[in-house]
Parts: structure tokens; C-alpha cells; sequence
């Protein structure tokens, strides 16, 4: 027997968030390249050059939203939720490539090192663009994490690296101001970049996680296998081949449950429905399959290696 359940709440439409994160970019953007063309600082450009991959990576969370808002199909049969993991990719990437031109620009400016000018009101400038990314940041954060979005996750994570970057090259450049050290604002720029080369690294590796089909945390798999064994009564009913993935917003989760050969399909059809509740009460995104077997016939573990 087997017995599939969908969760009930369907997840609210997330792209106004995107959309959010579309406009701060740009004003972003705005903001630092004039801090930059005002004072001629190598890392302020460099600040103003990750807002503009927040612009992208912005765009393509929505565009990715948009495809895994979608409901199954004929040719996707579990949904489109995945696309939210190529987004995170593809926003992982651009951020190597702008850590890349970042270290570039940094090194160039070492060895042909130019005066800085007006950096006060350039400083101010950065500062109020770190504030607003600062807020919608973590607005995406906490959106993605309630909602299970890896898409707002990664963009909201993208947009405090940002933060810290920004007041990383205020703090730098306010000292460079200070004594009149202006070294300082290369080197500046190449920590940035290895900064958000980490960022990009850590990105990419939980969306390549999703899209191998990563198990679900040890902390949720435990709790999954303690409902599982307050419903175990040895010899009677039992439960193997216990098996959870996620799927951007979703989760999954497959298992075998062993009971008495002599009950009718209703009574153990009645036993799954019950535990089957309990666990999408506990994940309200899982969808949760079952496989009922007799306990006593020995090709029901047969399986166990699942």
C-alpha cells in the first residue's frame, strides 16, 4: 500500500520580495557609484561593483520564484521548486566573478596608487546605501527563512555581505582620510574580495547540496524518528527504508511501515493517515509517502538498505 500526503498551506507568492530587493539594488547602485566617481576610491568602486551583482542576483530571484511558484505538471510531476537552488547558483558565481574583478582592481591600484578626493561626502554616501541594504537585507532573510526560500535566503545573505563590506571600506577610508595613508584603500578593496569570494563559496555549496538531493538536517531527521519511534511496538509495527530530501520550499520524506499481516487494508490504512498527520503537523511543507508491509513476511526487509 502506498500513501502519499500533500501539505495543506500552500506558501504566500514571495515575489514582491524579489521585487524589493530589485529597488534597493538599484538605488544602491546609484548611491555608490556616485560615492565612487566623487572620490576616485578604487574601494568604493569595488562596493559599488557588488551592488550591481545584487542587481542581477535580484533579477534572477525573481525570474526563479516565478518559475517555482509553478504547480506540477505533465512534465514535472513534483513541482518546479528546484529552480530556487539554480538561482542561488548562478547568484554564488557572480559573486566569484565580482570577488575576482574586485582583488583585480585592488592589486592595479597598488602598483599604480592615485590620490583620493572628497572622501567625506563619499563616506556619508556609502553609508546611507549600507543602511538601506541593511534593512531589506535582513527583511529577506527572515521572509526566506519562515518560508523556507533559499532564493530570499541567499539574496538577503548577499545583501549583508554587502553591509559589512560597506562599512568595512567607511572604516578603511575614514583612516586613509585620517592620516593620509591612501594604500590603504587597495588593500581595503582586496579584503573585500576575499571576503565575498567566501560568500560566493558558501552559496554555492547549499544550493549544489539542494540540487543532489541533500537529506533534511540531522536536527530534523531526528525529530522525524522520534514520532516514528513513539509509534513503534516491537514484533507489531515497525518502520524501515526511512528516507527525507528537500526541494527548495518542500520537503520529502519516503518510509516502509511493517505491521501485522492479519490486519485489513482499513485498519492499517487508518494507522498510516494517523502518523502520517503527526509528521505534517510537526514539517507543515513535507509530503510524506508510505509503503505498508507484513511484519512477518520476510521480503518486507528486504529493503532495509533504503
Amino acid at each position: 500500500m502506498e500513501h502519499a500526503r500533500e501539505p495543506a498551506a500552500a506558501r504566500p507568492d514571495l515575489r514582491k520580495y524579489a521585487w524589493l530587493a530589485i529597488g534597493t539594488a538599484v538605488l544602491t547602485v546609484l548611491l555608490k557609484a556616485s560615492a565612487w566617481a566623487i572620490t576616485g576610491s578604487v574601494g568604493l568602486l569595488s562596493d559599488a561593483a557588488e551592488s550591481m551583482v545584487n542587481l542581477v542576483a535580484a533579477i534572477v530571484a525573481l525570474v526563479s520564484l516565478t518559475i517555482a511558484a509553478r504547480p506540477a505538471d505533465d512534465d514535472h510531476h513534483f513541482g518546479h521548486t528546484k529552480a530556487e537552488y539554480f538561482s542561488a547558483a548562478l547568484e554564488g558565481i557572480m559573486v566569484f566573478v565580482a570577488a575576482a574583478s574586485i582583488i583585480y582592481l585592488g592589486v592595479e591600484r597598488l602598483i599604480h596608487p592615485r590620490p583620493l578626493e572628497s572622501l567625506g561626502i563619499g563616506l556619508a554616501i556609502s553609508m546611507v546605501a549600507a543602511v538601506l541594504n541593511g534593512i531589506v537585507g535582513r527583511i529577506l532573510i527572515r521572509v526566506g527563512t519562515r518560508h523556507r526560500s533559499i532564493t530570499l535566503r541567499a539574496d538577503g545573505k548577499h545583501l549583508m555581505t554587502d553591509v559589512y563590506t560597506s562599512f568595512g571600506v567607511v572604516l578603511g577610508l575614514g583612516l586613509a582620510w585620517i592620516t593620509g595613508w591612501n594604500w590603504l584603500d587597495p588593500v581595503i578593496a582586496i579584503l573585500v574580495g576575499v571576503n565575498i569570494l567566501v560568500t560566493g563559496y558558501r552559496l554555492v555549496s547549499e544550493s549544489t547540496a539542494g540540487l543532489m538531493d541533500a537529506s533534511l538536517s540531522p536536527e530534523d531527521n531526528a525529530r522525524i524518528q522520534a514520532i516514528l519511534d513513539a509509534h513503534v511496538e516491537p514484533g507489531r509495527i515497525e518502520f524501515h527504508a526511512v528516507r527525507t530530501r528537500e526541494s527548495g520550499a518542500r520537503q520529502f520524506m519516503e518510509m516502509h511501515m511493517l505491521v501485522p499481516g492479519e490486519w485489513t487494508v482499513q485498519r492499517g490504512h487508518d494507522a498510516m493517515e494517523d502518523l502520517v498527520e503527526k509528521i505534517v503537523a510537526e514539517f507543515p511543507a513535507m509530503v510524506v509517502t508510505g509503503h505498508l508491509e507484513p511484519v512477518a513476511d520476510p521480503r518486507s526487509y528486504e529493503d532495509m538498505v533504503l
